[in-house]
């Protein structure tokens, strides 16, 4: 024990906490490369193969020898990948490409390492906001959208038909005869795609304020010939709509609103009598001190105000943040209109609750 002018200090509890931080040193760094294995397919490559050389490997996936092997560096020290030194070969086990593979849709967490590089580009001007205020605008993020549609594909779009649409009881039923349903930031839309082409009967329309997004989204319909669904840019705390649909769905998309409130009121008054609003958002409390135990409680805190809160308040907005929690989102529903609010978690998706409410 080492004694300073007011405490004590614990030397091991010192040595443990600096073992900690040389973790996260070590994992961060990994994280970027995982990201990287991911966006150059170097990942699904491997899982193709035999153990092989780095030149086979680079030769595979169409990339430079030199930086795959620097690549192949990490993945060895890291215990992601296998290294033989007889052979001189690497292997990727399968029971890690389970994880790691566009083949392991829905479960594949190196789409999702791609946030920290996203994040990390943002890093000056978010530093720049803890000494001015303001926030960073979605013009800040590169390849946001595209990372966003990736995501929502492991998730929502995913697991939309098995388990998400049954979560509502008799909305299958009712999507098969026939009903007006919209999609609030509904970003590349490719949820609502997912929803157009199983129930073909129904009508979808989808809106978004990114230009981007909506062109992304309206060439995802064409690619899928989908002619029941309609993509607009439109500010969704504007909306406009009385009593037009019979569902809306909004995935992700609440907590980074400028005016959530409004968008929540907005939502209410284009829902008819009888229809049903689907909220899927971060599967948190409203409370940090409930959070402590969370898997990825200091992810979604990182994501938060790195993007969700500041995007937020970069339009003047209420930096809601991700980890608004449901206590709070239950208490907006309600404030919101909704008479009845039932949150289910669900067996595909870790991360989220589902909010479904009803204004009777």
């Amino acid at each position: 024990m080492m004694t300073t002018d007011n405490n004590e200090v614990d030397l091991q509890a010192v040595e443990a906490f600096g073992e900690r931080l040389v973790g996260f040193l070590n994992g961060g760094a990994l994280t970027l490369m995982i990201s990287i294995g991911h966006r150059t397919g170097s990942f699904d490559a491997m899982a193709e193969m035999p153990p092989a050389a780095s030149e086979e490997i680079a030769k595979k996936s169409g990339l430079q020898e030199r930086y795959v092997r620097e690549w192949l560096g990490s993945m060895v020290t890291g215990g992601i990948v296998h290294f033989d030194e007889q052979q001189q070969t690497y292997d990727l086990p399968v029971e890690h490409a389970a994880v790691l593979t566009r083949a392991a849709r829905p479960n594949n967490v190196s789409a999702t390492m791609q946030w920290i590089s996203v994040l990390g580009q943002v890093e000056d001007e978010i530093v720049q906001c803890f000494r001015e205020g303001g926030g960073v605008p979605y013009s800040s993020y590169n390849r946001f959208h595209e990372v966003m549609a990736e995501e929502s594909d492991q998730t929502t779009v995913a697991g939309m038909i098995e388990h998400i649409v049954p979560a509502v009881p008799g909305l299958s039923e009712k999507l098969e005869q026939g009903i007006d349903a919209m999609d609030v930031g509904c970003g590349s839309g490719w949820a609502l795609c997912e929803l157009a082409a199983a129930y073909p009967h129904s009508r979808f329309s989808g809106y978004d304020l990114s230009k981007e997004g909506i062109g992304r989204a309206q060439q995802e319909a064409e690619r899928r010939g989908l002619s029941n669904i309609q993509f607009s840019v439109k500010d969704i705390s504007h909306l406009g709509e009385i009593e037009a649909f019979d569902l809306i769905t909004a995935f992700d998309v609440v907590h980074d609103q400028a005016q959530p409130a409004t968008v929540l009121n907005e939502i209410a008054a284009a829902l008819r009598p009888d229809g049903t609003f689907l909220m899927q958002d971060i599967g948190a409390s409203s409370h940090v001190h409930h959070n402590r135990d969370h898997d990825l409680g200091p992810f979604l805190y990182t994501i938060s105000c790195m993007h969700c809160m500041t995007v937020s308040l970069a339009q003047g907005g209420a930096g809601l943040g991700a980890v608004w929690g449901k206590e709070t989102a239950c208490n907006m529903l309600a404030e919101a209109g909704f008479a009845s609010v039932e949150v289910k978690e669900l067996e595909h998706d870790f991360l989220n609750y589902y909010y479904i409410a009803r204004k009777s």
